[in-house]
């Protein structure tokens, strides 16, 4: 059945989708893996989310017990999607799982076991051991800023490191490439979380060692 998305400004579900919710609950609590269901999926696809990619979406979180959401991204920071690198744990990692090889557009329910959530302890609002469903919107997949390959092809002075001017010169690159230039407040935001995210000795620039977060790839 397909389950139906819900607007964040709803508090709670009508009584049949708390009914499904709560069986759902009982089987996924039951199993240790992150569940997947592809809501929706673009007929052309022309990049799949793989880690290290960066990743512009919405993304809202329910309890499975039953069914109150407890965070919506929407009504987060001004309401603007997120941002954030996949597979590198900068979300908890049911999400980080859930997400790869997703398509720009598409739109998933995703479950996720308290292993791979919150665990024990929980997080407020999420109370501890609990099974939480994620409804995700991809908007957009840039490669990297992870890949070696990516640092390669920024990196326009062959200097081992990447200024704001380099990475945003790829990003915009990158968008025109797939028929979606955006304005300049748009790069400026992405730069400036990169950086406040990668540079760690705040130099202004981005060293091979900052960026190679792997630790595996070779330059």
């Amino acid at each position: 059945m397909m389950w139906k998305l819900v607007s964040c400004t709803l508090c709670f579900f009508v009584s049949s989708q708390l009914s499904l919710w709560c069986v759902w609950a009982t089987a996924d609590e039951l199993d240790s893996e992150v569940k997947i269901e592809v809501l929706f999926k673009p007929e052309e696809c022309t990049q799949k989310s793989k880690k290290g990619d960066l990743i512009n979406l919405h993304y809202d979180g329910f309890l499975a017990k039953d069914g109150s959401q407890f965070y919506c991204s929407r009504s987060d920071k001004a309401g603007h999607p997120q941002w954030f690198v996949l597979g590198v744990g900068q979300v908890i990692k049911g999400l980080d799982i859930g997400i790869m090889e997703m398509c720009p557009g598409e739109k998933r329910k995703i479950t996720v076991p308290p292993a791979l959530a919150f665990g024990e302890k929980g997080k407020d609002p999420v109370p501890p051991n609990a099974t939480v469903v994620f409804e995700v919107e991809v908007y957009s997949v840039s490669r990297g800023p992870r890949s070696m390959e990516a640092f390669r092809q920024m990196d326009i002075d062959k200097d081992q490191s990447l200024t704001k001017a380099e990475v945003k010169e790829y990003l915009k690159l990158d968008y025109e490439k797939g028929g979606k230039p955006r304005d300049e407040p748009f790069y400026e935001k992405i730069i400036t979380d990169i950086f406040h995210k990668s540079d760690r000795d705040r130099d202004g620039l981005i060293s091979a060692r900052e960026y190679n977060i792997y630790e595996h790839d070779e330059l």
